[in-house]
Parts: C-alpha cells; sequence; structure tokens
C-alpha cells in the first residue's frame, strides 16, 4: 500500500472517520457554529437538522500505537440529525441521512467508519447503513461493553465495593449493549438484577446467564426496584432520563453508558452519597490531536471512537461491530488488541466534569459505605412488573 499525504501533509497509511451528531442540540451545535448554536432555540434546531447537510468537523492526528508505533489520521462527520428528530423520522430517511454523511467520510479518504450515538442505533444497528457505503462500518458497541464494565468494576473498587458479594443492576439489559454487558459483568457477581421495558426479552437474557455461570439473576420492569442494587449499569437507548435520585440505594454505583444520559442530573444534585460516572471513557495513545471540543480532556475519547481507532491500527478494515448480535467473543477480543495498542480506561467523569480522589472519598463517607452485608441478605425476589 502506498501512504497518501493527509490535510496536514504528514504521511499516513492509513485513516478512519467517525460519525457524531448533536446530543445536547444547543450546546453540541454552538461547540462547532456558536453564534448559530446562541441564537437557534431547540426547536429550531430540532427541527432543521433534517434539512442541514452533513458537516466536516474536524482533522484527527496523532494517534499512535504502543505495540507497533504505527500512526494513523482520521476525521470528526457531523450527521445533523439530533436525537429527537432521529426518533421522529422514519428509519429510511435516517438511513439516507447518515450514509450521505458516511459518503463525505469515504471522500475525506477514510477507510473505515465509526456511527456514535443514535447512528449506532438506528434500525438495525448499521447493517443498512454498511449497505449503502464502499468503506467498512463499525458501531464501536463491543469496545463500549468492554470499557464499560471495566469502568463500573473500578468504580466500585473505589468505593469499597466487593463485586463478590453485590447486587449488580444493569438497565437496558434486553438491548444490544445491556444483553452482552450482563453476561461480562455476570461471570464476577453473586446476583444479577436485569431491568428493562418487557419482561419477555429480559427473561431471555436471564436464562442465557444462568445457563452460562452461577449467578443468581432476577427481571424487572420497575425501577423502584434499582433500590436493592449496589452497583447500576445503564445502557438503555431512551431520549429520556429513566434514573432519578429516588431510584437508587445509598452507596451505590453508577455507570450511565446511554447517550442521551439515562441519569438525570437531579441525582448528582440530591444524592451525594451515589457515585455516578460517565461510561466508555478512553485514553488514546499517542498525542492525538481531535482538532474539536466534544467534552472531553485532551486525549481522551468515547469507547466507541476507540473501536475505529483499534481496528485501524491492526489494520482490520472490516465492518467489526454490526446488528443487534454482539458476542462475548468480539468483545473480549477487541479488549485484547485495545490494550495491545494502548487504550486504556481513563479517569472517572460524570457530567462532562472530573471526579476527583476526594470527591469519592466524601461520598463514601456521606453514604456511611461499610463492608457488603453477607449471605443472610441475598438479593429478594423481584417480581416483574
Amino acid at each position: 500500500m502506498v501512504a497518501r499525504q493527509s490535510r496536514g501533509g504528514t504521511a499516513l497509511m492509513d485513516s478512519f472517520a467517525f460519525i457524531i451528531h448533536p446530543v445536547d442540540p444547543k450546546k453540541d451545535v454552538t461547540r462547532k457554529f456558536p453564534r448559530l448554536g446562541a441564537w437557534l432555540p431547540v426547536s429550531a434546531i430540532n427541527f432543521l437538522s433534517r434539512y442541514f447537510p452533513p458537516v466536516y468537523v474536524s482533522h484527527i492526528t496523532g494517534t499512535r500505537s504502543q505495540a507497533t508505533g504505527k500512526e494513523i489520521e482520521g476525521w470528526f462527520v457531523a450527521c445533523p440529525l439530533t436525537p429527537q428528530r432521529s426518533l421522529e423520522l422514519s428509519p429510511a430517511l435516517v438511513y439516507k441521512k447518515v450514509i450521505q454523511t458516511g459518503r463525505l467520510a469515504e471522500n475525506l479518504g477514510a477507510r473505515l467508519l465509526g456511527l456514535g450515538g443514535f447512528t449506532s442505533v438506528v434500525g438495525d444497528s448499521g447493517v443498512t447503513i454498511a449497505k449503502g457505503l464502499k468503506i467498512p462500518v463499525t458501531t464501536g458497541d463491543s469496545y463500549t461493553v468492554a470499557t464499560a464494565v471495566q469502568a463500573t468494576q473500578l468504580a466500585a473498587e473505589r468505593m469499597g465495593i466487593d463485586l463478590r458479594e453485590a447486587t449488580v443492576a444493569v438497565v437496558g439489559a434486553s438491548g444490544t449493549i445491556g444483553r452482552v454487558c450482563a453476561q461480562l459483568i455476570g461471570h464476577d457477581v453473586p446476583y444479577l438484577l436485569l431491568i428493562g421495558r418487557r419482561t419477555e426479552p429480559l427473561v431471555e437474557v436471564a436464562d442465557l446467564i444462568q445457563s452460562q455461570n452461577g449467578t443468581e439473576v432476577r427481571v424487572s420492569t420497575q425501577m423502584q426496584d434499582l433500590s436493592q442494587a449496589d452497583v447500576v449499569l445503564t445502557v438503555t437507548s431512551a431520549i429520556d432520563t429513566v434514573i432519578d435520585p429516588e431510584h437508587l440505594k445509598r452507596g451505590a454505583v453508577v455507570c450511565d453508558v446511554a447517550r442521551p444520559r439515562d441519569v438525570s442530573r437531579r441525582v448528582v444534585e440530591e444524592r451525594d452519597d451515589v457515585l455516578v460516572i460517565d461510561g466508555g471513557m478512553v485514553e488514546v495513545p499517542g498525542s492525538v490531536n481531535f482538532g474539536f471540543d466534544f467534552g472531553f480532556p485532551s486525549g481522551m475519547a468515547y469507547a466507541c471512537m476507540a473501536e475505529t481507532m483499534i481496528l485501524a491500527l491492526e489494520g482490520r478494515f472490516e465492518s467489526y461491530t454490526l446488528g443487534k448480535n454482539i458476542t462475548l467473543n468480539q468483545v473480549e477480543y477487541i479488549a485484547g488488541l485495545g490494550a495491545k495498542h494502548g487504550f486504556e480506561v481513563g479517569g472517572f467523569r460524570c457530567f462532562e466534569q472530573p471526579v476527583t480522589d476526594e470527591q469519592i472519598e466524601r461520598i463514601r463517607k456521606n453514604a456511611g459505605l461499610r463492608r457488603l452485608r453477607k449471605s443472610s441478605d441475598r438479593l429478594r425476589r423481584v417480581e416483574p412488573g
């Protein structure tokens, strides 16, 4: 393969692009177009997002493998659809808009495309989008699962929660990401609570987990049953928040992987005895420059972005994570590749702000957190709603 010239003039062999879109419409539009974002109300942004063309956002440089020294370049391209519009419009119209954005990435020279936010979950989770493009596509969900579970485990450890004795809840457990998160974390905990909107698919996930290990699994459609959980991993595709302050146990750890967020801001405002972290934040190897402020500290990325980079560094230009069925093998393999190239879970953040050691210690003290109760306080049975 002959190296080509990037926009910055550096010869780089392999490249990727990643699709972003407005999640918080006013704030995110303002990041790229300050005057437009300040002037337009959210209702206008939602309405106009259907008609606005795909947007070139920035050139990404400096991602370098610790194992091979290989460096790659990439681009952020934006699909203008907001989450509200993505849900209101037909899948066919959303597909069309995302594919248009993917073609912009192709024209820039990308050899692999990552789907971010709602572009990764619309319809068939990337399958139709991949068919409409010449380059392979990945949703990034495999690495998102791996890092979400790892971050949850680290946060529990920091709070003094022994997962070998804990009750862990997965909210959105019947979804594409939630199902595999539940399987992965279910290996390490004795009691697992699966929460979702419908009982039948939750029972299918519970049966699968129980066939794999000895974890005691219960299902529920009632959010108030979260009060039983020492640790919560939430991964729904809801457009509005689903977890409020009254749902959570004193001393709980909550890892919110969903975008838009599942956890209400009221939780961090009203519950100083609960640790909430954003899931999927990863430190990128090298001196990466994203050329765009998407709310993370320098050198950090969402796990879905990182999966795209990992595949490009490995030279695997293929549609890695697509569709509704993610396997444990996929998750474990991409986690291994990430470790090989130097990606690792970064520090904790909550609502785009760093979570300090002092904050964690203060939350522990406010919770009066002690060692977990022993088996005499086993998870009480939860009846499906």
